[in-house]
């Protein structure tokens, strides 16, 4: 089964930007449907971004539309997820997941394997 490993977190300053990494081992990435979801201390999963096998499709957070932009490399089995013009409420344990469901999906329960999460950390 695919594992995933995302990198790319880390320390920034409001109104920086980021970029992370989800790569694949064990399996091709381009096989599934991917998200990043972000989990705060105290509160459940909240989805961030989804995108198609393809690349063509994607969604986002109401919270993160017009700052975050999801996209993949399928040569390379990677999603990535460039983060601009972070605010202190982005500070979170970010994760990437796939998914085996025929549509791109906003629900965690729809997504079969998950990366161990990145932690990305905004100073005001």
């Amino acid at each position: 089964q695919v594992q995933l490993v995302e990198s790319g977190g880390g320390l920034v300053q409001s109104g920086g930007s980021l970029r992370l990494s989800c790569a694949a081992s064990g399996g091709s990435l381009s096989d599934y449907r991917a998200g990043w979801f972000r989990q705060s201390p105290g509160k459940s999963h909240e989805y961030v971004a989804g995108i198609s096998q393809s690349g063509h499709f994607t969604s986002y957070a109401d919270s993160v539309q017009g700052r975050f932009t999801i996209s993949r490399d399928n040569d390379k089995d990677t999603v990535y997820l460039f983060m601009n013009n972070l605010k202190p409420e982005d500070e979170a344990v970010y994760h990437c997941a796939a998914s085996t469901r025929p549509y791109t999906s906003r629900r965690r329960d729809d997504y079969n394997f998950w990366g161990q999460g990145t932690q990305v950390t905004v100073s005001s």
